[in-house]
């Protein structure tokens, strides 16, 4: 059974420290190139290929980020 995965992103949380960027294998993430309202380029997703695998949850110091998981 296979699994497809979604990120949610509290945009304005967000720090945009890129922690999260590189440990995702999917490459679903990257730093946006607005800001949001404290000024920070925060992180956003790129492409819907995320297995929810939630690395990037896990390393995200400031918990903004939120992963699902629906069987597809």
């Amino acid at each position: 059974m296979a699994f497809k995965g979604q990120i949610i992103i509290d945009t304005e949380r967000c720090k945009g420290c890129g922690v999260c960027v590189p440990v995702c294998p999917m490459k679903c993430i990257a730093l946006s190139k607005n800001v949001n309202g404290k000024g920070y380029n925060y992180t956003e997703t790129v492409n819907d290929s995320c297995i929810g695998c939630a690395s990037c949850a896990m390393v995200c110091p400031d918990g903004v980020i939120s992963v699902y998981k629906k069987k597809i």
